[in-house]
This record gives C-alpha cells, sequence and structure tokens, in this order.
C-alpha cells in the first residue's frame, strides 16, 4: 500500500488534479484499491486535498450484455422464421425470451400471424438490428444513444443508469512525494529525551469501530425481558415466584371467575396433562366459597347458576396465563399474615393450544402487573399503566372499553407506533371482580388492579421482525441475536 501511495503522489506531482478513476486506468489497479491508498493518504495533515465527487453514467445490465453479444431478441425471432412460417410454440422452443421477440417484431411490422395456415411469417426480407448497434456503442461513448433509446432500453432492463463515485486529488499546502511515517504511540524514552517535539504523531480515529469481542449474546426477548423488569422494580413492585408451570384449572380457571362451560377451557384451546391427570391441592374452605359464588352467587353477585363440578377443577394443565399466579399469590397474602396493600409483577411462559403462524406461537411470555390497595379506581389504573408505559417510551395510550371474566371494567391498551405510523394493540389490563376477591378474603374496601402484556409483541416491534418464527424456533438467524443491540426504548 505504500509503495502504491508513493507513485500516487509522484503522479500527483506532476498531473494536477487527478481523478482516481482516471488512476486506476494508469496504474491498472483496482479503483477500490486507489481509494484505500488515497485515504491512508489523508491522514497526514495538509499533504494533499481530496474532494469527493460523482456522476451519473449508463452501462449494459447482464441481459443487455447477451443482447449485445447475440442480438436483440426481434431479430433473433425474426432469424429463426423459416420461408414458409413456423407455429408460435416451436418458436417458443428454439429461441429464448421468444415471446419479447415475438411482440417487438410485430410492432416493427417485421412479421405477421397468419390465421388461415396458424403460423408466424415473416412480412419483409431482412432487417437491421439497431437494438444491438446501439448497445455496442454504448461501450464506446453514451453520447452514441439518443435519450429516448436509453430510456427505452432502460425499461427493457437493456440498460440501468448508475452514479460513478470518486476522488479528485490536489496538492496540499505540505505536499511531499515521500512519506514519513508517523508515529503512533507516545513513549517514555520520547518524553525524556525531549524527542517527541520533533516528531508528527498518528491523529486518533475516535469514530473507529472497536475490535468485535468473542463472546455470547442475549436474545432479543431477553433484552426486552431485563428492560421490563427493571422498570417494574423502579416502582417498587416485587417479583411474584412463576416456576410452577403445571396449574390446576381451580387456580387457572375457577379461582378467577372463570366458569367450567367457557370456550378457553376446551381441549381445543388448553394443553390438558394426562399425567398426573388431577390434583387435590385446593384449599377445601376456599373452594367452598368459590364453589358456592359459580353455582348460586353471593357477595352482591349471582354467580353463573350452574352445577359446579369438582372433577373439573382438579383437573391439571399448562398455565393459559400468568393470572393464576397472580390468584395465588392474592389468596397467601390474606392468609399468611394478613392483608396488606402489594404491588406484584411477573414475566414468564404461558402455553395455548393455538395454531402456528407468523404472529401466534403454542408458547410465550406473558408480563403482568398487580396492585391491590384500599378504594383504589380506574383511574388508579390508567395513571398506573401511564407511568408504567412512559417509562417504556410510550406516551400516546388509548384505552377501550373489553370484556374479561375476571375483571370489571376491563381494557383493552392501545399505543400509536411512530414507526407504523398506527394506533396498535399492546396489552390487556382492568379491575379484579369482588366475585374473585370476596372469596378470598380480602377487605371489601380493597380493590386490585391488573394488566398483562406480550413480551413477545413489544420485541418485535422494538427490532423490527415481521414473522414471530424469526424471532423464536429453529429459523431464527443467530447472527441477528449476535448483532441486536441493547433494547432501548
Amino acid at each position: 500500500m505504500t509503495n502504491l501511495s508513493e507513485r500516487i503522489l509522484h503522479l500527483l506531482s506532476e498531473n494536477e488534479p487527478l481523478d482516481t478513476l482516471h488512476l486506476s486506468t494508469i496504474l491498472k489497479e483496482d479503483h477500490q484499491k486507489i481509494v484505500g491508498a488515497v485515504k491512508s493518504l489523508q491522514i497526514i495533515d495538509n499533504l494533499i486535498i481530496v474532494e469527493q465527487q460523482s456522476r451519473k453514467t449508463w452501462e449494459l445490465t447482464n441481459e443487455g450484455s447477451q443482447v449485445s453479444e447475440n442480438g436483440s431478441y426481434e431479430v433473433l425471432v425474426f432469424n429463426a422464421i423459416p420461408e414458409d412460417g413456423i407455429t408460435e410454440s416451436e418458436l417458443l422452443k428454439i429461441v429464448s425470451n421468444a415471446k419479447i421477440g415475438i411482440s417487438k417484431a410485430i410492432s416493427q411490422g417485421w412479421i405477421i400471424f397468419d390465421k388461415t395456415s396458424m403460423k408466424i411469417k415473416r412480412k419483409v426480407d431482412n432487417v437491421v438490428d439497431e437494438v444491438q448497434q446501439h448497445l455496442q456503442k454504448l461501450s464506446v461513448s453514451v453520447d452514441n444513444i439518443s435519450d429516448n433509446c436509453k430510456k427505452d432500453y432502460k425499461r427493457r432492463k437493456l440498460l440501468q443508469e448508475v452514479v460513478v463515485k470518486s476522488f479528485l486529488l490536489k496538492k496540499g499546502s505540505e505536499f511531499s512525494t515521500s512519506i514519513n511515517k508517523l508515529e503512533t504511540e507516545l513513549t517514555p524514552e520520547m518524553i525524556m529525551n525531549g524527542s517527541w517535539k520533533n516528531l508528527k504523531f498518528k491523529p486518533y480515529n475516535f469514530d473507529a469501530d472497536g475490535q468485535i469481542i468473542q463472546c455470547g449474546s442475549l436474545h432479543p426477548l431477553l433484552k426486552v425481558r431485563s428492560e421490563f423488569r427493571q422498570i417494574f422494580l423502579e416502582m417498587g413492585f416485587t417479583e411474584m415466584p412463576t416456576n410452577n408451570y403445571v396449574e390446576n384449572s381451580f387456580w387457572n380457571f375457577d379461582a378467577l371467575f372463570q366458569p367450567q362451560q367457557h370456550p378457553a377451557r376446551d381441549a381445543h384451546d388448553t394443553f390438558f396433562l394426562s399425567d398426573p391427570k388431577i390434583s387435590d391441592n385446593i384449599p377445601f374452605d376456599y373452594m367452598e366459597k368459590v364453589k358456592m359464588v359459580h353455582s348460586r352467587g353471593g357477595y352482591g353477585s349471582q354467580g353463573y347458576k350452574y352445577n359446579w363440578r369438582i372433577e373439573e377443577a382438579q383437573k391439571n394443565l399448562l398455565r393459559t396465563h400468568t393470572t393464576a399466579v397472580s390468584a395465588r399469590m392474592l389468596y397467601k397474602l390474606v392468609h399468611c399474615n394478613g392483608f396488606k396493600p402489594i404491588k406484584y409483577f411477573s414475566i414468564d411462559r404461558v402455553f395455548r393450544n393455538e395454531t402456528l403462524d407468523a404472529t401466534h406461537l403454542a408458547e410465550f411470555h406473558q408480563v403482568e402487573g398487580v396492585v391491590a390497595d384500599y378504594n383504589l379506581t380506574l383511574g388508579s389504573l390508567i395513571g398506573v399503566l401511564h407511568e408504567f408505559f412512559k417509562k417504556l417510551g410510550m406516551q400516546k395510550l388509548k384505552f377501550k372499553p373489553a370484556y374479561n371474566p375476571y375483571t370489571e371494567p376491563s381494557m383493552e391498551i392501545f399505543c400509536y407506533h411512530e414507526g407504523l405510523m398506527k394506533w396498535i394493540e399492546v396489552g390487556n389490563s382492568g379491575m379484579f371482580r369482588p366475585e374473585m376477591l370476596l372469596p378470598m378474603g380480602l377487605p371489601k374496601n380493597v380493590n386490585v388492579i391488573a394488566w398483562g402484556l406480550s413480551l413477545e409483541r413489544p420485541t418485535m416491534i422494538k427490532y423490527g421482525i415481521n414473522n414471530i418464527r424469526d424471532l423464536v424456533g429453529s429459523k431464527i438467524n443467530l447472527q441477528t441475536v449476535y448483532n441486536s443491540p441493547i433494547c432501548i426504548f
């Protein structure tokens, strides 16, 4: 590279200014190699002056190069037609791109389709291949072709307009044909003998990338999960234990005032276990209260008026939501040390019997927040949600009334996505119903507000992923995981 740099300087001393494209031709070197040498010379202060320039030009596409060498499609079609004509099907077999050639030859008036014999026949004795001639002239000069022809050949994808970038070199105020090596390190010896005063040092490049460290990398889901978790902790929440993937139907459905005839409790929506099939780990007194409020009503509610069955409540399943964990924690809160205001959160896996597609998985994560305190209102819920999403960088929120079996009122949460320029649903929320809370033994003036989010959806939005199978599963690009930046909303 040094030898090439010196050759460039010698040529510049004799001919000023010099274009790097011209240099590439003179020195018979690749243009990118010339540019690399010029950039190394730029480091030396005031040695050369470099001006970037660009110009538009035309060049043949791969298809255009073939036409320039072999002839245009219309001429190839014309030459392939015998005196007595040929059928279209036969012509398609012997000439590549014959359909384009037939269309062009007909429009030029060279050939005709004879409906009597059902053959394609010549209308003229001979033709001139102007397209091939024009494309061959292009290699000499673009000025040999009219602008209309250029546009036509561009439309036919025979020509393409390209921008050629190069650099114009001039002598600097301290120009020299020799290169003095710049020092890269200030040593103790230079300081002691004072030689550093007469030396030139290579300037620091603060924009240079550091060496890539070979190490493991966090998956985008883990990065977003860490950010969610940090926000909850900053807001004073306590993390709930969520290591029990298997729940019985009582905690997953019945304790949440979800009737046993609900469609979500069908095998088409829930993964039920065959071994062990049932669980008896249900507090008996609490179960009797839940049974009563389901079948006969209570606590100001008329219930669902059906025959509640313990056999349904005992069925084991893979939990369909982490709200089952919230129900268990609220029950423990009352029956261990008596009620005290709390703020809980959890981020963990849930399981649904879903058909896999670009936006759905059978196994995914739920982000849940729960606040239990005296005299909470819907305004309290909206205020907490605004603060939570503000910390995520999402400040434009909308709430839409919704229905959930265990919350009333319920709200879907929508956020305006600046990149997509539209409102998207980011979660669900509500206030737990008295039919769920009072059987647990919570005081009447205690309310519980809660919300649930997906972990995968915000991650897909953050990293611009359209197909969830590109985020998790066997098709994920591991290099994408390695290159993904630290998540900052």
